[in-house]
């Protein structure tokens, strides 16, 4: 019996491996713009800021939705009816601290009425020529002729100081918001990390892939002790922390990619008081 309670943590892998081969990508990944993190030297009247949404992020071909990993949403033919026929980079959302939940309703492979609380919040126009400034002139002109219930332009604001803006954060936070991000006046959209957009919140957390376990010790004798991540930069290292019991006996997949948190880093680069939040089970 304890022998079979040492392997359980190798159940969801077979898992992940069955799901993972049943799903069929149904287009390219999208050329996305990604976020650098935000640095107390910037400065900010420089930049337009805007609460970043904890939701999925997709965009808008024109014709369908995609998800950042290249699969095909399948959102309900009355969801998207009205969307203008232009590419769109935005966070599928639909309340603040709802992440599970959305997750729930757009991973699945039918186009059921869950999507009626769904909203496609629209945070930039890749196709747009031009600085970030054009394009939320671009944006806000698509607000105003937007006739959709499911489609919303998330709101750009100005700060003038450092201050200023972590007041913002305290006020976003505060309502159980995640953080800002901070986009260039003059940012040209571009693939990949760009330090011209920023990310804020009150701690540090990255992303990372599931690349192997340790086994537990003690009192996690017989499940998972720690998971062994390799990070988008190719740092490996172990998260032994910030684990459920539950989540001990039937861990992060292999391959899974999963959001950790951390206080800075160590001598040798690596983040430091690694701490697992949750799995980012985006399509």
């Amino acid at each position: 019996m304890k022998s079979a309670h040492r392997i359980s943590y190798l159940y969801p892998v077979i898992l992940f491996i069955l799901l993972t081969v049943s799903l069929a990508r149904a287009v390219d990944k999208p050329a996305i713009m990604q976020a650098e993190v935000y640095q107390p030297s910037v400065d900010v009247a420089q930049y337009w800021v805007s609460e970043k949404l904890d939701g999925v992020r997709a965009r808008w071909d024109g014709r369908q939705l995609i998800s950042r990993n290249g699969n095909v949403f399948h959102a309900p033919a009355w969801f998207s009816k009205d969307f203008p026929d232009r590419i769109m980079d935005g966070e599928l959302w639909s309340a603040r601290g709802q992440y599970q939940t959305i997750v729930s309703i757009v991973s699945r492979h039918d186009a059921h009425d869950g999507w009626r609380k769904i909203k496609l919040m629209v945070f930039d126009l890749p196709d747009v020529p031009g600085p970030f400034s054009a394009r939320v002139d671009a944006m806000r002109r698509m607000a105003n002729t937007n006739h959709s219930p499911y489609l919303q332009f998330i709101d750009q604001f100005r700060v003038a100081s450092h201050e200023a803006l972590m007041l913002a954060l305290e006020r976003v936070t505060g309502q159980g918001g995640e953080g800002l991000m901070l986009h260039h006046q003059d940012a040209h959209y571009r693939f990949g990390r760009s330090k011209r957009l920023l990310k804020l919140k009150r701690y540090q957390d990255e992303e990372a892939i599931v690349i192997g376990y340790r086994p537990g010790k003690g009192q996690f004798s017989g499940m998972m002790g720690a998971v062994k991540v390799k990070t988008e930069d190719d740092k490996e290292f172990y998260i032994g922390s910030g684990f459920t019991k539950q989540e001990r006996q039937n861990p992060p997949p292999l391959g899974s990619r999963i959001t950790f948190r951390y206080q800075g880093f160590t001598d040798n680069g690596l983040p430091r008081f690694a701490v697992f939040m949750r799995i980012r089970e985006e399509p």
